[in-house]
């Protein structure tokens, strides 16, 4: 039998058998459109080569389609049920490719380097739009096994991760997004190819592991991002007050480090707020 990806009536099937209601709580929404998953695992540019973590497989569409095409799958899955199921659909669907798969049941927002098999090195997933952020910059901070990837998030979340300076949706998710990787938009995905139907637009965003911008300690440099952004309409003298520990020392920071105590947060670039935590220490 040759390896197979799910449609709507294998979704529907697999959800029924479970007693599976996808929640809002978890941003379950199940992809049940075959081309959409072989369009996300090309683009991913996924090899033979890769350890690819997947977060959130749910009912395994996407996992169907990685594991012919991956090194490995790990899978990280919070919801017991389904994490119990995966394993016997990758049997059923993918018999030639199962043996790749390894289930983690587990809190993405937890792990760490130490529950992993083998270090990871692709990061491909259709991510829960309420925990997006927080998820791929944890895993990037705690696997710098990870060079490259590609997540399917709600469209304003893609927008705001993959944000240049200047822009109106730049902020902290890609400013500390930009401390391990260069991040791009790589395509919508519409609708209709979800069970249930979202009420939300989704999009792609791939990236690729750069090294950080500077030696400065990250925690130090993400807490400039932090208070920078905290205050948006106020010019960085100010809203790096409190960090500083006084409007005047912040300006005394930004000035070291050639940062115009009247620009704003989304002006700067990861480099320029590595360099106003390099001030600082100084």
């Amino acid at each position: 039998m040759d390896d197979q990806l799910l449609g709507p009536g294998d979704v529907r099937r697999l959800a029924a058998e479970l007693d599976v209601r996808p929640t809002k709580k978890l941003g379950q929404n199940f992809v049940h459109d075959p081309n959409t998953v072989r369009r996300i695992v090309s683009t991913a540019e996924v090899t033979a080569d890769d350890v690819v973590l997947e977060v959130g497989p749910g009912l395994g569409s996407l996992t169907l389609a990685l594991l012919p095409e991956a090194g490995s799958v790990i899978a990280v899955e919070v919801d017991p049920v389904l994490a119990a199921k995966l394993p016997a659909t990758a049997a059923e669907f993918a018999p030639n490719s199962a043996a790749r798969l390894t289930v983690l049941e587990a809190d993405a927002l937890r792990v760490r380097a130490a529950d992993f098999p083998e270090p990871p090195t692709a990061l491909v997933a259709n991510l829960p739009y309420n925990v997006a952020v927080p998820v791929v910059l944890h895993l990037l901070a705690e696997l710098p096994s990870l060079r490259h990837g590609l997540v399917m998030v709600q469209s304003e979340v893609a927008d705001r991760m993959s944000a240049e300076p200047g822009s109106r949706t730049y902020g902290v998710p890609s400013a500390k997004a930009g401390w391990f990787a260069d991040v791009r938009r790589a395509g919508p995905v519409p609708r209709k190819v979800f069970w249930p139907v979202p009420n939300v637009d989704s999009g792609l965003v791939a990236f690729h592991r750069v090294d950080p911008p500077s030696s400065a300690p990250r925690e130090e440099v993400f807490r400039v991002v932090d208070a920078a952004f905290a205050q948006r309409r106020k010019v960085l003298r100010g809203a790096l007050a409190g960090w500083a520990g006084s409007a005047a020392l912040a300006e005394d920071y930004l000035r070291a480090a050639g940062v115009e105590p009247t620009a704003r947060g989304e002006q700067l670039t990861i480099a320029d707020f590595a360099r106003i935590a390099e001030a600082k220490q100084r």
